[in-house]
């Protein structure tokens, strides 16, 4: 199943050309927006007076952010802060659940539509629902396994061998969908659709 794709880059350009880089960014998500698959973009600053700008932009799936990468609307939008001189320091790609629950310190967040950070207790709180049932599971399977005879070093590293992906790869992915609701501090679904 395809995930959404988040895309951070970080940038750098004098801190006396806020409204270029401004209006560069804009006009960059502008044309995003007429991709299918756009889930939104925006940027974040360490301060307002940072010469560092982390531009953030999602797809629904990697399908869709490579039409967008490979377009020649982009190719024309990069182009185009060539007399800026903007410099590019950093790229980075995020799927399904990684970087999630990632939150700076300190930022400024200018049109942004990727979730925030949930508070500590939700994630914990959303991690122990899967988690939980998951090392149930796998402890009441262990005695009936050919691991079950072994020291107890290796039968903990058999555990973590089957449950670490499958909490990365279904269980946090499914909850995190399952309870984006819960996270983000909004209704149910349930109850909002009445």
């Amino acid at each position: 199943m395809d995930q959404p794709v988040t895309v951070s880059i970080t940038r750098e350009l004098g801190p006396d050309r806020e409204a270029e880089m401004s209006s560069w960014l804009q006009a960059g998500t502008a044309l995003a927006q007429r991709f299918p698959g756009f889930l939104g973009a925006g940027w974040v600053r360490p301060d307002d007076g940072s010469a560092t700008w982390h531009i953030l932009y999602r797809f629904a799936d990697a399908a869709s952010l490579e039409a967008w990468e490979t377009s020649r609307e982009r190719a024309w939008w990069r182009d185009s802060a060539a007399g800026l001189g903007v410099t590019e320091k950093r790229m980075e790609r995020r799927t399904g659940i990684e970087g999630w629950f990632d939150d700076p310190a300190h930022r400024v967040v200018h049109d942004l539509d990727q979730p925030v950070a949930p508070p500590r207790w939700k994630q914990a709180t959303t991690i122990f629902i899967v988690f939980f049932p998951l090392s149930l599971v796998v402890n009441w399977l262990l005695p009936h396994t050919p691991v079950a005879g072994l020291p107890l070093v290796l039968r903990v590293l058999a555990t973590i061998l089957v449950m670490t992906p499958t909490m990365v790869y279904v269980a946090l992915p499914w909850i995190t969908r399952t309870m984006e609701w819960f996270l983000q501090g909004r209704p149910p679904p349930w109850r909002s659709a009445t």
